[in-house]
């Protein structure tokens, strides 16, 4: 069970709201937007990181949230709980306040019975809107770099699928809840499946939820699913749930949270995530810096750990290997020479064991925090070859 502990939020720049909270940590601030190409006023919350103002010179990624800002308070929560572990970062989010929802975010009229004949059209006019009104005006006056989410329920979630489509050097992510892939007799799970298969590569990330739908919904979404997994393009992630006892309007509460912990990489590497070769570490990596906007590195216990956990597999040989990757990228860390001597006495390598835990001492003066396991794995080692 996950513990969700949501911020308080304060607003600026002519948002509406009774008072002022106490220790905000938060700030939203309210855009708007003479559209040419929507002929109307928009309005748009942008909200900062809490460290946005202490941090002058970060760029952060940023996530185009539709459906406005009362989506805010379940994605933050999602986020807080991911940050605290350091699998998510600091995020930039602009939350699109609605005018007219069915024609803004469905690219095609309805003529489907089953729902609002004559409604929808306007999805290429509000892409337009995003990417050349929206887009321009927040990344200039915010810090933002090039790593950008779009994500949306139902109608909004079907947009996030167009605007994938449409828009994919602008759109790394597209985060989908319950999408209305139906409306107008499916066309939008008829153009997504065709997007997927002119892409033989698709260096993007997706994720998919449903939830207890019926017809006419289901038909058209499970087809869509089908025809991805047929014809996933080579680079793509793609995390597909299934919450068979939740309603329509609740699939983004259940959905929330595997969405974000698949999408966004962890500081602290994962086993899953390492695929037998040590390169796999500098990929992964490499990928995490890249969504980050900023440089992060593989601490040196984060690979030992991957070492740790290989040993307790009883994959010695796995386990050794990362141990001594670990010391090749820091060959002067007490820690990394300790784990790989752990390594060695779990598979009963005495002597080799002891090469390495004396190394570690040799590099940690005695108030060292690891001093007083080096000297006891040295005793243990000593006796166990009959040097004690």
């Amino acid at each position: 069970m996950f513990l969700l502990l949501v911020s308080p939020i304060t607003y600026a720049q002519g948002a509406s709201v009774e008072g002022e909270l106490d220790n905000p940590s938060y700030t939203l601030i309210t855009e708007k937007l003479t559209s040419k190409v929507l002929s109307e006023e928009r309005t748009v919350v942008v909200q900062l990181p809490k460290n946005y103002a202490e941090n002058p010179d970060k760029k952060y990624p940023i996530i185009y949230r539709l459906d406005g800002v009362g989506t805010l308070v379940m994605l933050n929560a999602v986020l807080e709980s991911l940050q605290s572990q350091r699998a998510a970062p600091e995020v930039i989010v602009v939350a699109i306040e609605n005018t007219d929802r069915l024609r803004d975010l469905y690219p095609n009229v309805n003529k489907d019975p089953n729902g609002p004949v004559g409604y929808g059209g306007g999805g290429a006019k509000f892409l337009q809107f995003i990417t050349s009104e929206l887009m321009p005006m927040v990344e200039s006056k915010y810090r933002v770099h090039d790593f950008r989410v779009i994500a949306g329920a139902s109608a909004a979630g079907a947009f996030s699928l167009y605007a994938m489509q449409q828009e994919p050097e602008l759109f790394n992510a597209a985060l989908t809840y319950s999408a209305a892939v139906w409306w107008a007799n499916g066309a939008t799970a008829k153009t997504t499946v065709e997007f997927f298969k002119n892409s033989k590569k698709l260096d993007h990330y997706l994720y998919t939820a449903i939830g207890n739908e019926g017809a006419p919904m289901r038909p058209y979404y499970d087809g869509m699913i089908s025809d991805i997994r047929k014809n996933k393009p080579q680079g793509l992630r793609w995390h597909n749930d299934v919450f068979r006892d939740v309603p329509h309007n609740l699939v983004t509460n259940a959905a929330s949270f595997k969405a974000y912990y698949s999408l966004f990489y962890s500081e602290y590497m994962r086993p899953k995530d390492y695929n037998g070769d040590v390169s796999s570490i500098e990929k992964y990596y490499e990928a995490l810096s890249q969504q980050r906007g900023e440089r992060v590195e593989a601490a040196e216990w984060v690979i030992r750990e991957l070492g740790y956990h290989f040993v307790t597999k009883q994959d010695f040989d796995e386990a050794i290997k990362l141990f001594k990757y670990g010391i090749a990228r820091y060959p002067s860390a007490p820690d990394a020479y300790n784990g790989l001597a752990y390594g060695y006495e779990q598979s009963g390598q005495f002597e080799a064991a002891l090469e390495q835990v004396d190394k570690a001492l040799a590099l940690a003066s005695s108030d060292y925090d690891g001093y007083e396991v080096y000297t006891g794995r040295r005793e243990r080692l000593l006796k166990k070859l009959g040097k004690r």
